[in-house]
């Protein structure tokens, strides 16, 4: 027969169980327990390791302290310039102070990315559309600045801001690369010009040197003829100084005429 005390210590034993799991926990060394002794909060959050809750008396918050990547949805801006756009960002942060994660505000997670929204919308607001494009490295600096200040009572740091993407309207695009193609074409104008310039400046110090040395004129002239001659073709030519046709060239025109 079974003892008449006997379902009375299976159920002690039940309830101890029971209790006996919720004062054991076991926390990885990337987690704390944020604590509350009869609904106050401890001074000091607990973990990682073997970790002893005096359940019902007491009750624990887990909190992860690894960084968390939060991808910050596509926002629609209007910068400065009165341009819209669209632009989605990354926001790289992590818990410093668990106690203050958990009481200074409701959820973390969901406050610090909807400041994240917010504030890509405003800082990102007052950008020139070319800064935007341009100078991405120092709107993400501002980004992570104004971020990290409002998460730092919630004991929130944001280690990093990233702007992913900027979608331009299709009218947009095709300005710019009209833009561009007018840019390059200016470059190229300008890299002719400066050519011409050269070549006529060159050509000016040659005719100033030829002015005092004339018989180069006559080297030039013959090396004209040998790189002609070199060339494999019919062609004979003669030359013949001008000197012996001015006379001719003289008579052949009648006076008065």
């Amino acid at each position: 027969m079974i003892p008449a005390a006997a379902p009375g210590c299976l159920i002690a034993a039940f309830v101890f169980l029971i209790f006996l799991f919720k004062w054991v926990n076991i926390l990885k060394e990337y987690e704390r327990a944020v604590t509350f002794w009869l609904g106050r909060l401890s001074k000091q959050p607990k973990g990682p390791g073997l970790v002893l809750i005096f359940w019902p008396f007491e009750t624990m918050v887990r909190i992860s302290l690894r960084t968390i990547v939060h991808d910050v949805p596509s926002q629609d801006i209007i910068t400065r310039d009165n341009v819209s756009v669209k632009v989605n960002a990354v926001v790289y942060f992590r818990v410093v102070d668990p106690s203050r994660a958990i009481v200074a505000v409701e959820n973390y997670l969901y406050a610090t990315s909807q400041l994240a929204q917010t504030t890509l919308r405003s800082v990102l607001g007052q950008a020139m559309l070319d800064e935007l494009l341009s100078e991405r490295e120092k709107l993400n600096i501002e980004l992570q600045k104004v971020i990290d200040e409002h998460t730092n009572p919630w004991g929130i740091k944001v280690s990093l801001v990233e702007v992913k993407q900027v979608d331009l309207p299709i009218e947009m695009q095709r300005a710019m690369a009209k833009q561009a193609e007018a840019e390059r074409e200016r470059r190229a104008k300008v890299i002719n010009a400066d050519g011409e310039f050269q070549a006529a400046a060159k050509l000016s110090e040659a005719a100033e040197v030829l002015a005092r040395f004339p018989i180069a004129i006559q080297l030039r002239f013959l090396q004209t003829m040998r790189e002609i001659a070199s060339e494999r073709n019919t062609t004979t030519f003669f030359p013949i100084p001008l000197d012996i046709l001015g006379p001719l060239l003289g008579r052949s025109i009648p006076d008065g005429k």
